[in-house]
């Protein structure tokens, strides 16, 4: 398990994980980011929906430049285990 600071926590899958609710997600990749942050579309598996954090000093910019939902890569996520 590798934690990421800011970010999710990467396990070796494959993966299965028991959420508050009792329903449980598997994936059998090699690597799974597990969201951290809980803005993930795709909980409990990370979107990097964390890197659209805006900072609380009203500044606009680097931060809260063009991160519109969908702009953003998918990179740690395919869709293929939900």
């Amino acid at each position: 398990m590798t934690v990421v600071r800011d970010g999710p926590v990467l396990v070796e899958g494959p993966v299965e994980i028991v959420q508050e609710d009792g329903t449980t997600a598997t994936s059998e990749r090699f690597v799974v980011a597990v969201c951290t942050c809980r803005r993930s579309r795709a909980y409990p598996w990370c979107d990097t929906s964390h890197r659209r954090r805006t900072k609380s000093s009203g500044s606009a910019g680097r931060e809260g430049g063009d991160r519109t939902p969908g702009n953003d890569p998918k990179g740690t996520h395919d869709g293929d285990h939900h």
